[in-house]
C-alpha cells in the first residue's frame, strides 16, 4: 500500500516486523493462510494477487518442471467443430498449441516457425504485431500480467524463465511492462485486429480452464452477429476454405472501411498442430 511502511503493514496484518521481513524475503515456506490473508486485506490486493502472493509465498518446487504438452484429441474434435469460430488452446508459458481453421485464417498460425507459436513472443517480437494489434498497448499489459501470474506458480520452470529473459532482453516495451508487477488471469476481453485481406476484425474472447492443473486454455474469439466483422470473417472464411492467400490476391483492398468497435484476442514439437478444415 503506498505511504505505508514496513512497520504499519505488519502491525496492521497482526505480526511482528522481523516475520515481515522473513515473509518478504521468501525465508518461511510455511506460512498460515490467515497470515496471507491478513496481509491481502492490507495491501487490499485482489483474489489473483493473493493467489500469487501464496505461490510467491509457498512455491511448489516439482510443479515447474517442463513436460511435454498434449491436447486430447476430443478438444480436438471441438475446435473442428467451432467452424466459424476462432479458437485455440494455450498451455503453460502461452504456447499455442493447437487450433482450428478459423483460427488460422485470422492468426496465420501455420505459417509459424513451432519456435514463435507463442502468444508472448508474437506480440512482443512478431515484426507485424503493432500493426496486426490495433489495440496493442491493452493486449500487450494482459499478456505481461498473465505471464507474471504463471512465474509465480511455476518459479521452477527454466523454459519460462528463458522466455521471460528472452523477452526483457529483446523488447523494451515488455520490460517496462515486467517492471509494473502487475498479476491479472486472462479470462475475458476484447482485441481489434487488423487482418490484411479483409481489414478490420473486432472480436470479444473468452479463455476457459481445461485441465486440473490449470496449465491448458481453450480461447475462442467472437463477434456479434450482423456486425461487419461477421461479413468479413463469412468473406475470409470461404477464401481460406479455398486456400486463397494474400499474394493470390494482388489488387484486392479490405472490405470496407466500416468499424465495429461495440463488439466486445509444449512449444518444442515440430508437429503441425493445425485442426483440418
Amino acid at each position: 500500500m503506498p505511504g505505508l511502511r514496513r512497520e504499519e503493514l505488519a502491525q496492521l496484518a497482526g505480526v511482528s516486523v522481523d516475520y515481515y521481513v522473513r515473509l518478504e524475503q521468501g525465508r518461511d515456506a510455511h506460512v498460515s493462510d490467515a497470515v496471507l490473508d491478513a496481509v491481502a486485506r492490507v495491501l487490499g490486493l485482489t483474489a489473483v494477487e493473493r493467489e500469487h502472493l501464496g505461490n510467491l509465498a509457498r512455491p511448489q518446487p516439482d510443479r515447474g518442471r517442463p513436460r511435454r504438452q498434449a491436447v486430447s484429441a476430443g478438444m480436438r474434435r471441438l475446435l473442428d467443430a467451432m467452424h466459424n469460430v476462432p479458437a485455440l488452446v494455450l498451455g503453460r508459458r502461452m504456447d499455442i498449441l493447437a487450433w482450428n481453421a478459423a483460427a488460422d485464417a485470422v492468426f496465420d498460425l501455420t505459417a509459424l516457425r513451432p519456435a514463435a507459436r507463442n502468444s508472448a513472443r508474437l506480440v512482443f517480437l512478431g515484426p507485424d504485431a503493432r500493426a496486426r494489434y490495433l489495440n496493442w498497448d491493452v493486449v500487450a499489459a494482459e499478456v505481461v500480467a498473465h505471464l507474471r501470474l504463471e512465474a509465480g506458480r511455476y518459479p521452477d520452470d527454466p523454459l519460462l524463465a528463458s522466455l521471460i529473459g528472452d523477452l526483457s532482453i529483446n523488447s523494451d516495451a515488455f520490460r517496462r511492462l515486467w517492471a509494473r508487477n502487475d498479476v491479472k488471469r486472462k479470462t475475458s476481453g476484447a482485441t481489434r485486429v487488423a487482418h490484411p485481406l479483409v481489414g478490420e476484425l473486432d472480436f470479444a474472447y473468452e479463455m476457459l480452464t481445461l485441465s486440473a492443473q490449470g496449465d491448458q486454455f481453450l480461447a475462442a474469439y467472437t463477434f456479434v452477429a450482423g456486425s461487419p466483422t461477421e461479413e468479413r470473417m463469412i468473406q475470409l472464411l470461404t477464401w481460406a476454405a479455398a486456400d486463397i492467400t494474400v499474394q493470390a490476391i494482388v489488387e484486392y483492398e479490405p472490405l470496407g472501411a466500416q468499424s465495429d468497435h461495440g463488439d466486445a484476442s509444449e512449444i518444442g514439437a515440430d508437429d503441425d498442430h493445425r485442426i483440418a478444415r
